[in-house]
């Protein structure tokens, strides 16, 4: 029979976060992203395009796509109708497509070419808005940053990272980083992202192969007990 655990919100515990993340940092050492990419400019393209569309969507779009535009200029030589036939099986691909095409030109225009690492200059691109930016630049190492999806929200109230009152992903966001110790911060994005891809899914939480299922007070979560 199910039970369900109250839901008890508290402020995050120093000592639990630095368990869990010691225990994410023993399984997934050095966790990347799971998009395909090879430079600054295919990152933040490939990001820009996982939004409301999933990581393997994305690569299976992008492999030709960088193969023959792997900067702006190519970018612009493959054009706007020809992306958008090469990226239709992503969702939104017609506004992303313009968006694309519309950031190389400012990229060469304003840049030389070169995606500048700066959050301010990231979110003047079109189609890049802060979670792109974040994950840009942590994942160049420019800035540690926390992006906010879906997974990560879900994660962080679930064990008890944030506090019932983060009810948006800036608000989860910005209590992340305060709690999280820094030697930590531009892993962790990666950690609690793919915890929330492959374990603690929304529907059905795998707890049974979650590696921080005797940390986790399983904030909002029906469970059977662990016997």
């Amino acid at each position: 029979m199910k039970t369900t655990k109250p839901t008890k919100h508290r402020k995050p515990d120093p000592e639990l976060i630095r368990q869990l993340f010691e225990r994410f940092e023993q399984d997934k050492p050095e966790p990347k992203t799971e998009l395909n990419y090879s430079n600054a400019f295919t990152l933040v393209t490939a990001v820009a395009l996982s939004a409301q569309a999933t990581d393997v969507s994305v690569n299976k779009a992008t492999g030709p796509l960088f193969a023959i535009a792997d900067n702006p200029a190519d970018m612009l030589s493959v054009g706007e109708d020809r992306l958008m036939k090469m990226i239709s099986s992503i969702g939104l691909y017609r506004n992303k497509a313009k968006n694309v095409i519309a950031m190389c030109r400012i990229l060469i225009d304003q840049y030389g070419g070169q995606v500048p690492m700066n959050r301010e200059a990231l979110l003047s691109l079109p189609g890049v808005g802060n979670k792109t930016a974040s994950v840009v630049l942590n994942e160049m190492d420019i800035e540690p940053a926390i992006a906010v999806d879906t997974h990560v929200y879900r994660v962080s109230h679930r064990l008890g990272l944030v506090d019932a009152s983060a009810n948006t992903p800036d608000k989860v966001e910005a209590e992340l980083m305060q709690v999280i110790p820094k030697h930590w911060l531009t892993r962790a994005h990666h950690w609690l992202i793919l915890h929330g891809r492959y374990v603690c899914v929304a529907r059905k939480p795998k707890c049974n192969i979650c590696i921080v299922r005797d940390l986790c007070p399983k904030i909002g979560v029906d469970f059977m007990p662990l016997v």
